[in-house]
């Protein structure tokens, strides 16, 4: 059935240790998931690798912001990621870390490599610097006016407004988003990567690895010569530094993709096999799995990095588009950014999967989840139409025929040869990722035995012919027993309760051909039951209400102390403060005061209240817009120049300076009394 046993090294694009894996990742790495088990249910040798991103100026603030060093953080959220990759079956050989020794000394390997092949200059750049925070400023910690269509608060790399690119000193009325102050600019030394001297190489190189529609894309670049890419950052940075260059740091993009290769390393490592023999190796096959919106590193830097250090170049780079939910674009205000997390606290893991499987294509079209769709599709298909194949065969067989199978009837044979007929455009259809033409197939030959089923009337039949009813539930049963196999990659939880109900081990690709006849099964356990539309809205609910959660404190100096407790008060006193949950609805700097942010609040009233605070140096603005906060509702207004202030909200602070907005749990409303 498989012509020729393969050796392939897979990966999916490494998530960011800045944050909680959310649907949108999912679906690249679900899909994966869906590809690499099919390669070793058909036998072949497949190892699937990745790694936490973790380098960076945004995990060096992060971790500040939190009192924790980067390597608590990247930990932290390393513990997180492999919680929910593994919560929803997806299964990796080895899941690494890109700050790893293995991938430290790939670096500076290719690295050498780069510079000894002179594709490494050196230049000096104008960046914007801030001197509150003694740092040069990476493109997303820049905000200003576009310099091409005027849109206020856009980052220092690209427009959202207009789609434009440009440098971050163009940008109109900069600041820096870490202290709202505005950048002076400063020229820095740079490495950069030539690329123009592969330009023949890679305009060959990008039609032959990945799909037309990409390609086509990516060779617009080659109508001019190729710019050189900047591959090193200015200290403070949270990364590996460049050799003979202290002070420089490998830019991310850099270390981020050889943590494919260091991840492959630790596996071949941990399991005695040589890392040679599975990257360099001339018949060996390596995928890489994308979105759409890292093509350019994937296809450009990468590829002239492996070709300058003569390591093997990716045999195929799949790209996949964007996931929608409702349509649109995700949305925090409207539910529809779903953490992985959030969704496993509402629903089970392999109905997403199967939902995923039903829409995807092998394309870099976007993917719709449609939340009254998946809970139609998974209802009706996987619970109404797959699975009612198992429980009502299974149930019947056990209550009325003592739980053992006997010989399918030749109709219910020519059935089950229909649906291993199916198993190589199955197959080919896993190959080219089309996994939404395998769940059509699959529902087909589920639909063709559900009608068979139901001629049958088995039910009726156990009464006056009860080995003809068995014949009809053997049928039933063995053509469920193969839909399963072939959902096995989709559904691997569910698979493998399927073979614990015929009594078999883990399946493989030619267990199709196996039937299981004149046997003892074993009670049925329940494989999938409906989605509630109730739970789906919790979920939704719960995404609406959950709250940028409040930096840990930081730790305090040994020698800084707490002021001591102020005099006692009696209660009445303190019962005078109307203390109410408020959410932010717009914040921003104020001009001319260092110190002050104005919020504008809902505290349930008629109209908002604006509140000045003095919580400039601690909090981005842009991060405030959506929480809640905990306000003094009945302060006397106070007229600042900057105009009136209708009360004050409660921070926290440390011996150090440091501070921390006062935020009530998610469940309560704006206007709620706190007590």
């Amino acid at each position: 059935m498989v012509a020729k046993k393969r050796r392939m090294v897979v990966t999916s694009a490494l998530p960011y240790a800045n944050g909680d894996i959310h649907l949108g990742h999912l679906v690249e790495y679900i899909q994966t998931d869906f590809w690499v088990r099919f390669q070793k249910m058909r036998g072949h040798d497949c190892v699937y690798v990745c790694a936490d991103d973790t380098h960076g100026t945004p995990i060096m603030v992060r971790a500040r912001a939190k009192g924790i060093t980067p390597e608590e953080l990247i930990a932290h959220s390393h513990e997180l990621h492999t919680q929910d990759f593994a919560d929803f079956e997806i299964h990796f050989d080895n899941y690494y870390s890109t700050h790893s020794p293995e991938n430290r000394d790939l670096c500076n390997e290719i690295y050498r490599a780069m510079q000894q092949s002179g594709a490494i200059s050196v230049q000096k750049l104008p960046q914007l610097y801030c001197e509150h925070d003694a740092m040069f400023l990476p493109d997303r910690f820049v905000v200003g006016t576009c310099p091409k269509c005027n849109a206020e608060n856009q980052y220092g790399d690209s427009c959202d407004a207009c789609s434009q690119t440009y440098p971050a000193e163009e940008l109109k009325d900069a600041r820096c988003t870490l202290c709202g102050r505005v950048p002076v600019t400063r020229d820095s030394e740079h490495l950069f990567f030539e690329l123009e001297p592969f330009h023949d190489f890679l305009k060959a190189w990008i039609p032959t690895r990945t799909a037309p529609d990409v390609a086509n894309k990516l060779l617009e670049w080659f109508n001019e010569p190729l710019r050189a890419w900047c591959i090193s950052r200015d200290a403070p940075y949270f990364g590996f530094e460049i050799p003979d260059y202290p002070g420089k740091y490998f830019y991310v993009w850099v270390d981020a993709p050889i943590g494919y290769m260091a991840s492959l390393k630790k596996w071949c490592a941990d399991h005695g096999e040589s890392f040679d023999a599975w990257w360099q190796n001339p018949e060996a096959e390596l995928y890489h799995f994308i979105g759409k919106d890292i093509v350019r590193f994937h296809c450009l830097f990468w590829p002239a990095m492996l070709h300058t250090a003569n390591y093997k170049t990716p045999s195929q780079i799949f790209v996949h588009g964007f996931l929608t939910v409702n349509g649109e674009k995700m949305s925090k205000s409207k539910g529809t950014f779903i953490k992985a997390r959030t969704y496993l606290d509402h629903l089970r893991p392999q109905d997403l999967r199967f939902y995923y499987a039903c829409k995807l294509n092998g394309t870099t079209d976007d993917m719709d989840l449609n939340l009254s769709d998946f809970v139609s599709r998974v209802n009706s298909d996987l619970v109404g139409k797959i699975t009612n194949l198992a429980s009502r065969g299974a149930q019947m067989l056990h209550k009325s025929l003592g739980g053992r199978t006997g010989a399918m009837d030749d109709e219910g044979r020519a059935l089950y040869r229909k649906a291993l007929d199916a198993a190589e455009s199955v197959a080919g259809f896993y190959e080219a990722r089309d996994f939404s033409k395998v769940m059509v197939a699959v529902r087909d030959l589920a639909d063709l035995a559900n009608q068979y089923f139901d001629a049958k009337a088995p039910w009726a039949l156990v009464k006056s012919d009860p080995e003809a009813a068995r014949s009809v539930m053997t049928s039933v049963l063995n053509i469920f027993r193969v839909l399963a196999i072939y959902l096995q990659p989709i559904l691997p939880a569910y698979a493998a309760k399927t073979a614990k109900l015929f009594n078999e081990a883990p399946y493989v690709w030619s267990d199709i051909e196996k039937a299981v006849e004149n046997c003892a099964i074993q009670p049925y356990e329940y494989l999938a039951t409906r989605v509630e539309q109730a739970a789906v809205d919790a979920m939704v609910a719960a995404s609406k209400s959950e709250e940028q959660a409040p930096a840990p404190p930081a730790k305090a100096k040994p020698a800084a102390a707490f002021p001591p407790v102020k005099e006692t008060i009696d209660y009445d006193t303190f019962a005078k403060a109307d203390l109410r949950v408020a959410k932010v609805l717009e914040a921003e700097c104020v001009e001319g005061a260092d110190k002050l942010l104005r919020l504008l609040l809902d505290i349930g009233e008629s109209k908002p209240r604006q509140v000045f605070a003095g919580i400039r140096k601690a909090y981005d603005p842009a991060t405030l817009v959506g929480r809640q906060v905990v306000m003094v509702a009945n302060l006397a207004p106070r007229k600042m120049r900057f105009g009136v202030s209708e009360g004050m909200i409660l921070a926290a602070g440390n011996p150090d300076g440091t501070l921390f907005v006062v935020t009530p749990d998610s469940g309560a409303l704006p206007g709620s009394v706190v007590k």
